[in-house]
């Protein structure tokens, strides 16, 4: 992927590891989960809360928040496994806050996320998904056996949560500042197929909502971008990122951003 993408700040970057530049053409590598149901709106959260954490903090918390802690303990969040709502998530993490976990595989933290992955519109190593249907988990206040810290000693919070201005200069002047924003867009057929390049929607019905991660911009033969972590593994896409069009509010993406602060 040939580009000038622009990134966060040079300090954020060399100290979280989360959140890395890995050289100049926009290739990034992010510490993320992969979701295999319709919890996109609680990866989306958690993963920018996380990264916004360990940036703002200037790394001294360096965390991977539970998915499975927000979606099944925020009764106001939606709809567990069907779906659900930005802004109540980045409000329950200022106000309940949301303990550790990373993903079923790395089954590390106070509570990992209890489901595999699989593939997204993708072939790959993992099983494709929808061959199995989950039910959002119970909400549990216990951490797993081999964590030493007890739940709510576990617990980390945010001190603000608010909506970015729908604007691209917002956008980037928030990302640029504060972190990655967690957005969300309308899906078109067209956009399961995609592979690489800028997207911009142009056939097929919308087949519904998602939730991601912008983490940065730049321009490709004077196309304006935005660069994005999805949560659909690494086999899809740009090795699990994709770009779309910026400026234009492309699918939606520059109207719902949210985000917040821990300080």
């Amino acid at each position: 992927m040939t580009a000038h993408t622009s990134m966060l700040s040079i300090t954020s970057v060399n100290i979280c590891p989360v959140t890395k530049i890995i050289n100049e053409t926009g290739h990034v590598e992010l510490k993320r989960l992969s979701n295999i149901d319709h919890s996109f709106h609680a990866f989306g959260a958690v993963e920018a809360m996380s990264d916004r954490t360990c940036i703002q903090s200037r790394g001294r918390q360096s965390v991977e928040l539970s998915a499975v802690d927000l979606m099944s303990c925020c009764s106001d969040c939606g709809f567990g496994c069907d779906g659900g709502f930005l802004g109540h998530a980045w409000d329950y993490w200022v106000k309940e806050g949301i303990v550790t976990g990373s993903s079923k595989e790395n089954h590390t933290g106070c509570q990992p996320y209890p489901f595999p992955k699989c593939e997204h519109h993708a072939k790959g190593k993992y099983p494709a998904c929808g061959k199995k249907i989950y039910k959002t988990p119970r909400c549990k206040q216990t951490c797993q056996k081999s964590y030493k810290i007890p739940y709510a000693q576990d617990k980390h919070r945010g001190k603000l949560s608010y909506n970015v201005a729908d604007n691209e200069l917002s956008i980037q002047k928030e990302i640029m500042k504060y972190g990655p924003v967690e957005a969300a867009f309308t899906v078109y057929e067209d956009f399961l197929n995609y592979k690489s390049g800028i997207y911009e929607h142009i056939t097929g019905e919308p087949v519904g909502g998602h939730a991601i991660r912008i983490i940065g911009w730049g321009v490709e033969k004077n196309t304006p971008y935005w660069l994005i972590a999805n949560s659909w593994n690494e086999d899809w896409g740009e090795n699990g990122y994709f770009r779309i069009l910026r400026g234009h509010d492309e699918c939606g993406i520059e109207s719902e951003v949210t985000a917040g602060r821990i300080n």
